[in-house]
């Protein structure tokens, strides 16, 4: 008497959405045991890949089939499915896996497709899953497309929007699906905001801080990431670099099987809110682009040298680096072109070390350290920074007022449980009670973090904060030895260009303004090295010409 065939039903479709609403795997396995049925088979093993593409092999229930077959001796002796697309749409990696499960005795088998054993039926079978392959490629391609083109037209395509921002229903409605689109999270938002702040100015107390520093302040300071989670570089970065939050979206960036960057020309863009201006993101890229190790080397921030990085000749840009001169005895700043080319390549300017640091420094104790002098210089800024605190107010407020409605539902909710309106047992209340719960205390968490960052904004700048600032700064300047410190010129000047006649200093206006409320707090400022747009000396009319004994002492 034969045995009885053993075999192992495999159902499949291809998203989460047809597992959740679609027949199509009820109908497989009643297809399957009437199958079984009529030819005596004994169904051993059933196994179900809910919203899983056949492109690839990485199913887990597949992989699990895959090992039961291949076992010695096997679990089952035939592997059924619907049709040999239910398999693979992958006429290589179908053959592959075929062949793997006949070394050791196992078939596969179609309902709708039944096939024998011989090289004609080999033959339709390869022949059917290029077929198979061509359509699923076909499928992805016009996907592909609709779901560009409904980026082009605003709307969100699906998957976790980027953190700040939240999935809501529109208005428009095309078939029996609702279109979604982002709108703000304000409460991520703000982590948003702080994260691109951090970078651009620091917390007060440093200067500009890069992507490891900013993971280990959100993580000191309590902040969470949306799911709960810890910052780590990768995702601050990814939140400093997603021009996303400056209102473009980048859709269709990268293939999904290999995460390899697609050209340009096939990325869209789809119009977002905006969570962060322009300038800001602007001037952040060209600070994480100045701190690649690969752009700016590691002695430009360790160097002893007073300008080191921060110097460069006006006539062609390059770096003006240190040369000595007498076995060391005398040092010079030189242009980099110059020394390598010679003056065919620049004629760019050789200058004494002691001679330019002095010009510099001077010049930024006399000239720039004034009361009357800092006060027109950051009249724009103090002002933004006032605008700042006052949005910063609001959205304390939006959160307490989020906070305490949540708390109101949730009073509503215990007083419907008391009265016997609603049953304390239902699944449904105890997820909405948890559901409130977790809004009321996050937007009364990030209300007590808001505060905190406001209170870091320092005290107001006053007439007599300028003054007393600019006294202290030219005295902290100056080593005990009669040098300069290298860290406090930095925040006040951060890109020195050397020419034929005149010395041109510039500096960012929001370093000198951390600077200046880190001092006013009797905080000790730190200082970095950024690149920042905003310079004090935007116009002949900011800062004039260096004195004649300047330019004397440069020609000399």
């Amino acid at each position: 008497m034969a045995a009885t065939v053993r075999a192992a039903l495999y159902l499949r479709v291809s998203t989460g959405r047809q597992a959740d609403s679609d027949l199509s795997i009820p109908d497989q396995r009643r297809q399957a045991k009437g199958y079984c049925a009529s030819r005596g088979w004994e169904i051993v093993a059933d196994y179900v890949e809910p919203g899983a593409s056949a492109t690839d092999d990485r199913r887990p229930e597949f992989q699990r089939m895959i090992d039961a077959a291949t076992t010695k001796p096997p679990a089952f002796d035939v592997v059924l499915v619907h049709s040999f697309s239910r398999f693979f749409r992958d006429q290589f990696q179908l053959e592959f896996y075929v062949r793997r499960l006949a070394k050791n005795g196992v078939r596969l088998v179609s309902i709708t497709q039944e096939l024998g054993d011989d090289p004609m039926s080999n033959m339709i079978r390869q022949i059917m899953a290029l077929f198979d392959e061509y359509q699923s490629k076909e499928n992805a391609k016009h996907t592909l497309r609709a779901m560009k083109e409904n980026a082009r037209q605003g709307f969100w395509n699906g998957a976790l929007p980027p953190i700040g921002y939240r999935i809501v229903e529109a208005a428009e409605q095309r078939g029996h699906r609702t279109k979604k689109t982002l709108e703000i999270d304000p409460i991520q938002a703000e982590t948003v905001r702080l994260i691109f702040r951090l970078a651009r100015e620091g917390n007060g107390s440093s200067g500009p801080m890069g992507v490891k520093s900013i993971a280990k302040h959100l993580n000191e300071s309590g902040i969470r990431t949306r799911d709960g989670g810890r910052w780590g570089v990768d995702a601050v970065h990814k939140v400093l670099t997603r021009t996303t939050y400056i209102g473009r979206h980048r859709f269709n960036t990268k293939y999904w099987k290999t995460r390899v960057r697609k050209p340009e020309a096939e990325v869209v863009e789809m119009a977002v809110p905006t969570i962060i201006d322009s300038a800001e993101f602007e001037s952040v890229q060209a600070q994480l682009k100045t701190r690649s190790p690969a752009m700016t080397a590691p002695r430009v921030v360790s160097g002893p040298t007073l300008l080191t990085g921060i110097c460069f000749c006006a006539g062609c840009g390059g770096a003006m680096t240190l040369r000595t001169g007498k076995s060391g005895r005398y040092r010079y700043y030189t242009c980099c072109t110059k020394a390598r080319q010679g003056e065919t390549g620049c004629n760019g300017r050789t200058v004494p070390m002691e001679k330019l640091d002095s010009v510099v420094a001077e010049h930024i104790e006399h000239r720039l350290l004034q009361s009357k002098r800092l006060e027109h210089i950051l009249s724009r800024v103090l002002d933004r920074r006032e605008e700042r605190a006052k949005r910063r107010t609001a959205h304390i407020a939006e959160l307490r007022k989020r906070a305490a409605e949540a708390e109101a539902k949730l009073k509503r909710l215990y007083d419907a449980i008391e009265n016997g309106i609603a049953d304390v047992s239902d699944p449904m209340l105890k997820e909405r009670v948890t559901e409130l719960r977790a809004v009321r205390d996050q937007a009364r968490a990030d209300a007590e973090r808001a505060e905190g960052t406001l209170d870091r904004l320092g005290p107001s700048i006053t007439p007599q904060a300028l003054k007393t600032f600019a006294s202290q700064a030219r005295r902290r300047m100056r080593t005990e030895g009669g040098g300069y410190r290298r860290d406090h010129l930095r925040a006040l000047a951060q890109r020195i260009e050397v020419d034929a006649k005149e010395v041109r200093i510039m500096g960012s206006k929001s370093v000198l303004l951390r600077t200046l409320v880190a001092a006013e707090s009797a905080k000790t400022a730190g200082f970095g090295v950024p690149s920042s747009v905003p310079k004090w000396r935007a116009r002949r009319d900011s800062n004039s010409r260096p004195s004649e004994s300047k330019s004397d002492a440069l020609s000399s």
